[in-house]
């Protein structure tokens, strides 16, 4: 897959590594970027069409898809990320309901025209997905069960020629990570290194120093081994509904 002359879409695309990405897939030649954000936003290039799409709101999701003809590329980057102590059950329901309801529902909407294009799915998760960071408890969660949501799309949309991507990005210097003193990647240099991963075939991308730094180690490790294991049961006995 490679990025020149697609369709590509973005959700959270208002600023951070959305905005990154949309600016990146414009660098690399896209046909068209659906820019998708909360609220109105413009765009010197007329490649960039702005989509108003907040990924809980199922009104919006399906305006959206009426809006774009074609896709190539779908890109679950929208997050939410609130500090908490897990004291409050509201705050998982929102990471929840962002960070992993918003991606699936997204997904759904916009599976005929990925099953279409034989497109590209890409969700971008966070590196707490693999061991839950304590003062963001409720966002660890949500992205741990975002990134066991990417490999079972993987898995059941490979036979459609729909790929899945995860991205497992180390600290970004961003506004959602604004407040949290450690060294940081850029936006603009992590939306290089998933448009890298994607056009490289990577099923995980590590896009920045620190998270690159556990690849190796989790792409040759027992939880990689088991999701290949599963998949090759599926492969062999292709699940059938009741």
């Amino acid at each position: 897959m490679t990025i020149a002359d697609r369709t590509v879409l973005v959700t959270g695309a208002n600023r951070g590594i959305g905005q990154a990405l949309v600016e990146e897939a414009l660098r690399r030649g896209a046909k068209r970027v659906y820019a998708g954000t909360r609220q109105p936003l413009a765009h010197v290039d007329g490649r960039v069409t702005p989509l108003i799409l907040d990924v809980t709101n199922a009104e919006q999701i399906q305006e959206a898809v009426e809006r774009v003809e074609s896709l190539d590329i779908l890109i679950n980057n929208a997050g939410l990320a609130l500090y908490d102590d897990l004291s409050d059950r509201a705050a998982i329901e929102q990471s929840l309901a962002v960070n992993l309801f918003g991606p699936y529902g997204v997904t759904q909407a916009f599976l005929p025209l990925l099953t279409r294009s034989r497109g590209t799915i890409v969700n971008v998760l966070s590196v707490v997905a693999f061991a839950p960071l304590p003062i963001v408890p409720a966002y660890s969660i949500s992205k741990a069960a975002a990134l066991s949501l990417s490999q079972s799309l993987r898995a059941l949309l490979a036979g459609q020629g729909v790929r899945v991507h995860a991205v497992l990005a180390g600290p970004v210097d961003t506004d959602m990570s604004r407040g949290f003193d450690v060294p940081k990647a850029s936006p603009e240099s992590v939306a290089r290194a998933i448009f890298d991963g994607v056009e490289k075939g990577e099923e995980d991308i590590f896009p920045d120093p620190m998270s690159e730094s556990m690849a190796e180690s989790w792409r040759s490790g027992a939880a990689k081994a088991l999701e290949r294991q599963f998949v090759a049961l599926v492969e062999a006995e292709p699940v059938k509904s009741a």
